[in-house]
């Protein structure tokens, strides 16, 4: 920790399943794949972030959400690609069930991909592997490319 708080920023995130496979997204700010989702505004509850995070991100609504995790703790210390660090506190939800067609912005998100849960890319943020391992989904060993998203 440094000697002056870090902020404490408040998220959530949705794990889109479809049978073994979940989406995830290229983040535009470091390249890495990672859940939807994103940083609470004010006023909204944690599951308006995560619907809302899901359609800016990925052009699909989400239908019924189900809570998997609140989480906290030292391996959510961010540091983005920018110098900007802090302390993140968030909830992941799960669906199944979303309408519409995936949208790559090309700036917040910069491609979208449905993976075997076996073969996650190793590419993905630790704090997305850090959430994953929570939930009970292990990532691959970071050691090659493996392979790429399925249609």
């Amino acid at each position: 920790m440094t000697s002056s708080p870090l902020p404490v920023l408040v998220a959530a995130g949705v794990l889109v399943r479809r049978d073994d496979l979940l989406l995830l997204q290229r983040r535009g700010d470091d390249g890495t794949w990672g859940v939807p989702g994103g940083a609470l505004e004010p006023g909204e509850t944690l599951e308006q972030t995560a619907r809302r995070e899901l359609l800016e991100e990925t052009g699909l609504t989400a239908g019924g959400l189900t809570l998997l995790d609140t989480y906290s703790g030292p391996e959510f210390r961010v540091r983005y690609p920018d110098g900007f660090e802090a302390y993140v506190v968030g909830a992941t939800f799960e669906t199944t069930e979303v309408t519409g067609t995936l949208v790559v912005d090309g700036e917040e998100t910069l491609e979208l991909g449905w993976f075997p849960v076996s073969s996650l890319p190793v590419t993905t943020s630790a704090y997305t592997r850090a959430l994953l391992a929570r939930v009970g989904i292990s990532s691959p060993p970071v050691t090659s490319e493996g392979p790429g998203p399925v249609e």
